[in-house]
């Protein structure tokens, strides 16, 4: 049976503890520290660009859960969902082991029993959060990109993205994995959804940043198998979040892709014409998650793709 690619359901917290995370730096080329704003200045800048994000999603007719912060915890990098948790709508709701410690405490009981309570859940999937302890990890859809009507998971491995860990995951979910490796600056790009997403009829993806043409002439005769319009990004475009993009739908079922308006403003003419013909665009400002955080609006966006119990 084949999944949908879109849904119109998100998840997405709102950053009261936001700001720059040493813990995940080690690896985040994207990440940036200042000595000349106050931390209370970036978290009301961080909450300013998430609300008005969130209107931006909810007035194209997209569905947002929104989840407070918890205030006991030290969580800077809260805003990104996507990398602790993948829904799926076989029911079941998988849990990733993460790189940074201060990450870990992002998972929480009371998210998992709010999705319990109003959605229909098989099974809660937590075996590979062992791993942690063993210095491997998997974060969830920021190591991963799926192609969820054909069944295939698109890897570029790093610190974060264990090859083993994501080809395991990939025979328990009955995916095709596709692993490769990518580099931006010298360094391993440290999350796939940085240089790629993949849409319904169309990928974004930063082939110069594959090396290895045995590798990036995997992808792109996997990209033909499934009918995807190859949209080929800059390495400048990727630094701008032009990667770092999700196609969503609304009730009326029309595209939207999301994406930040430091992305939208690196599109060239070509590369707008071709994605109009396809979806609308959806942009927002979130220069200041994206300078603090290294992520951008997909990493905000944790999508659910299990049956609603009404």
């Amino acid at each position: 049976m084949s999944s949908n690619q879109l849904t119109n359901i998100v998840m997405m917290i709102r950053p009261s503890h936001f700001g720059y995370n040493k813990e995940t730096a080690l690896d985040n080329v994207y990440q940036k520290s200042s000595k000349t704003i106050s931390s209370y200045e970036i978290v009301k800048k961080a909450l300013f660009e998430f609300n008005k994000f969130v209107n931006v999603l909810e007035n194209a007719g997209i569905n947002v859960i929104k989840f407070e912060d918890d205030l006991k915890l030290i969580t800077p990098d809260s805003v990104f969902p996507n990398n602790w948790i993948s829904t799926h709508d076989n029911g079941i709701i998988w849990l990733y082991p993460m790189f940074a410690p201060n990450r870990r405490i992002e998972r929480r009981q009371d998210i998992l029993n709010y999705l319990e309570t109003n959605f229909q859940i098989f099974k809660i999937e937590d075996k590979m959060l062992k791993h942690e302890s063993m210095g491997k990890f998997l974060e969830g859809t920021g190591s991963m990109v799926l192609d969820r009507e054909n069944n295939i998971a698109y890897a570029c491995v790093s610190n974060r993205t264990n090859d083993h860990l994501f080809y395991q995951w990939c025979e328990n979910m009955n995916f095709k994995g596709i692993s490769f490796s990518a580099n931006d600056s010298g360094k391993p790009i440290y999350h796939t959804n940085v240089l790629m997403s993949i849409c319904k009829t169309m990928v974004f993806i930063c082939l110069d940043a594959i090396y290895d043409n045995e590798q990036k002439n995997e992808l792109l005769l996997s990209f033909a198998d499934t009918h995807k319009e190859v949209v080929n990004i800059s390495k400048s475009q990727m630094n701008h979040f032009l990667g770092n993009v999700l196609e969503l739908q609304n009730d009326n079922n029309e595209s939207y892709l999301v994406m930040s308006t430091t992305a939208f403003n690196c599109l060239n003419d070509s590369q707008k014409e071709r994605i109009n013909k396809k979806m609308k665009i959806l942009h927002s400002p979130l220069d200041t998650i994206e300078y603090f955080g290294g992520g951008s609006a997909r990493c905000m966006i944790a999508e659910i793709f299990l049956k609603p119990n009404n």
